[in-house]
């Protein structure tokens, strides 16, 4: 490479890069302020498009929890046993579709995987508003739930392809925002689109189906025109830019492991008691996160307010979780911790769901579900972070966030199993007690990852033998565990 071109990639002059990937690139520097820009700019490029995937995901999937209360279940004739059914049902095909949807990203291509996955959510949320039955209903959330499966680990596990380890938190949360931004719009979506009752002959609730997923229909084509399947050569990016990305991807190439599939890495992972220490973590996170947005109009509903103000007082509440979750996962990527702040977040949401459960005041009630927000989306969203900065290669990654998010998303059946009648005490006892569990397995979980990094040290001074099982990808003596 010639000297120009060498000073133009911002690398250290006594550094030799070839043309093609080498070991010499990965103890190449980057100009910080170049890499800087970068990220700038990688950010301005896929954050929004992911951004907006996850928000039209969750909108057309938590829609439910709006127009219950607007008179759907009356509409088509189901009971509440049969709406609370329905309301699980989603979760029955959305566990089983994840860890294959994930496992099959890098072969089918994440783009084309992404686009097919949002027309058809897309189609069946509109012809969500056209059901007339309850099977009708049950069939659209079956086939929702399988398709709205791979999107989370997908995106989860293209941000991996992107960025760092130490970048990969705030982006993350960037992502669980959108759930909680998903419930803003949802209820101001749901007080709009209610007032359109009678329109064309059809109920407002059919109205807001049919709205969010033509919304969502042009998603599919941001994301099949916005999601390059290879970030590195992306469209967007300049020669010198293109470089940089292949100069930050090489220095992790040591964690990444093979291009293909391997189900050795499938079994490593099977084993690793990181993926179920996350798995029931996120179980009991989950409950709080498809408790509270799915049923959260219906909890302000109970306390009075008629269907358009519950509606609006959801946004919010909404509002103000996106808030503290972009706060908390800025110091988390910058300090590298992620137990203490689960732990921190959990505390508060603790002492809402014992003002919800112990108090008659309605004002308190409705202080008491901003506290409640604070770990619902933020504990699902810091914890899949956390296993992400702590599993590699890509596809021993890619077996662990999809059978983590199945673990976790078979909370989605109790959820709305528990939420069943007024004044909703049996399903926000059952989120308080899945919270204090949560505690106990977060602080087992860091006394684990600090246990395995005391024997790493060790065998890096030299002072024990290595015996481990498993020696690669993160199992390498220097690949340190964040905790």
């Amino acid at each position: 490479m010639d000297i120009d071109k060498h000073e133009k990639l911002g690398l250290d002059d006594n550094v030799g890069v070839s043309v093609e990937f080498g070991s010499d690139l990965t103890n190449a520097h980057l100009d910080p302020a170049k890499e800087k820009k970068l990220l700038a700019k990688l950010d301005f490029a896929f954050v929004p498009v992911i951004m907006f995937a996850y928000l039209s995901c969750f909108l057309d999937r938590s829609n439910i929890g709006n127009v219950k209360i607007a008179g759907m279940p009356q509409d088509i004739g189901a009971s509440t046993t049969q709406f609370s059914t329905a309301v699980s049902i989603f979760y029955a095909t959305y566990v089983s579709f994840e860890a294959p949807l994930a496992m099959s990203m890098k072969k089918v291509t994440p783009r084309n995987m992404l686009t097919v996955l949002c027309v058809i959510w897309s189609l069946t949320t509109i012809f969500t508003g056209f059901i007339v039955n309850v099977g009708g209903l049950y069939a659209t959330r079956l086939i929702l739930g399988a398709c709205e499966a791979g999107l989370f680990p997908c995106l989860n596990l293209y941000l991996t392809m992107v960025y760092r380890r130490e970048e990969q938190a705030k982006r993350v949360s960037y992502l669980m925002n959108c759930a909680a931004l998903s419930g803003a719009v949802g209820g101001l979506l749901a007080y709009g689109l209610l007032q359109m009752d009678g329109v064309a002959g059809k109920a407002g609730w059919r109205w807001v189906y049919i709205i969010e997923g033509c919304f969502s229909a042009l998603i599919a084509v941001w994301i099949w025109f916005g999601l390059p399947n290879n970030p590195e050569t992306a469209y967007f990016l300049s020669e010198e830019e293109q470089w940089m990305m292949q100069v930050r991807n090489e220095q992790r190439r040591q964690y990444m492991g093979a291009e293909k599939f391997t189900w050795d890495e499938f079994w490593i992972e099977i084993r690793d008691p990181k993926l179920y220490f996350s798995g029931a973590i996120q179980f009991c996170q989950d409950i709080l996160l498809y408790g509270f947005s799915t049923f959260l109009p219906s909890i302000l509903s109970s306390m009075g307010y008629d269907t358009l103000h519950s509606n609006a007082l959801t946004v919010p509440v909404y509002i103000f979780s996106a808030i503290v979750f972009t706060i908390v996962a800025f110091y988390a990527d910058r300090l590298s911790r992620f137990a203490v702040f689960l732990f921190a977040a959990n505390i508060f949401s603790i002492v809402g769901y014992i003002l919800l459960i112990s108090v008659d005041n309605n004002a308190v009630k409705y202080f008491a579900t901003y506290l409640c927000a604070v770990a619902t989306y933020l504990g699902p969203g810091l914890n899949l972070a956390w296993l992400n900065v702590n599993v590699a290669p890509h596809h021993r990654r890619a077996v662990a966030v999809g059978l983590q998010q199945s673990i976790g998303n078979t909370a989605g059946i109790v959820a709305g199993q528990i939420y069943r009648t007024k004044p909703y005490v049996l399903g926000n006892s059952f989120s308080l007690g899945a919270i204090c569990i949560s505690q106990m397995l977060i602080v087992g979980h860091m006394f684990y990852l600090r246990r395995e990094m005391s024997v790493k040290r060790a065998i890096e001074a030299g002072e024990r033998e290595d015996s481990r099982r498993v020696k690669t990808g993160d199992g390498e003596v220097d690949f340190k565990y964040l905790y």
